[in-house]
C-alpha cells in the first residue's frame, strides 16, 4: 500500500510538467502546421474548411467553385494549381502560416513577456473556436454517403477528425493562458 501511495504521490506531482508539455506542444504544433502552410499540399488541403466558411471565405476569390480544382495530397495538376493561385489560396494560406507561427511565439515567450503570452493564448483560444466551427460548416468533415450505411453524424472523416482534435487545444490554451495570466500578476505583487 505504500508504494502504491508514493506511485499515486508521484503522479498527483506531474502536474507542473504537465503544463509544460502542453504549452511547449502548443507551440511544437502551431510552428510546424504554421509552416507547412507556405507548402503547396497543405494550402490545398485547407480550401474545403475556408471555402465552406461564412467567416472566412472572403479570404478566397472564387469559393464556391473549389470542388472542381481540389488536388490530392501529394498530387499537383497544373490547371488546378494555377486555379488555387487566382482563387489566392496560397496567398491566404501563407498569412495564416505566419499568424500560426506567431501564436507560437506569443505562447513560448511566457517567461520573458507573460502578457503577450496571455494575447497569444487567448488567440489560441479563438482560433480552436473557430476551427472547430468546420465541422458544422464544411460538408467534407463528414463521410459522404457512397455506399457504406456509415456516414453523416457522428462519421467524422479524416478532415473532420482533424478538426475535433482542436478540443484538446481548446484546453490547452486555457491552461497556458492561466499560467501566463498568474506569471504577469506575481510579478506586479498583485497575486
Amino acid at each position: 500500500m505504500k508504494a502504491m501511495n508514493k506511485v499515486l504521490q508521484a503522479i498527483a506531482n506531474l502536474d507542473q510538467l504537465g503544463k509544460k508539455v502542453v504549452r511547449w506542444g502548443i507551440v511544437i504544433v502551431f510552428v510546424w502546421i504554421g509552416a507547412l502552410k507556405f507548402s503547396t499540399y497543405e494550402a490545398d488541403g485547407i480550401v474545403p474548411f475556408v471555402a465552406n466558411s461564412p467567416f472566412m471565405s472572403f479570404f478566397y476569390n472564387n469559393p464556391g467553385e473549389y470542388k472542381t480544382h481540389m488536388n490530392k495530397e501529394g498530387e499537383l495538376i497544373e490547371v488546378n494549381h494555377t486555379w488555387h493561385e487566382n482563387n489566392n489560396t496560397y496567398g491566404f494560406s501563407r498569412g495564416l502560416g505566419v499568424f500560426l507561427i506567431t501564436l507560437a511565439v506569443l505562447v513560448a515567450i511566457y517567461r520573458m513577456a507573460p502578457l503577450a503570452s496571455v494575447v497569444g493564448s487567448a488567440l489560441v483560444f479563438i482560433m480552436t473556436v473557430g476551427t472547430l466551427s468546420f465541422l458544422v460548416t464544411t460538408p467534407e468533415s463528414w463521410v459522404p454517403h457512397l455506399t457504406d450505411h456509415q456516414w453523416g453524424f457522428p462519421y467524422l472523416s479524416g478532415r473532420g477528425r482533424l478538426v475535433i482534435k482542436d478540443v484538446m487545444i481548446m484546453g490547452g490554451a486555457l491552461v497556458t493562458m492561466s499560467e501566463s495570466a498568474g506569471i504577469y500578476l506575481q510579478r506586479k505583487g498583485i497575486k
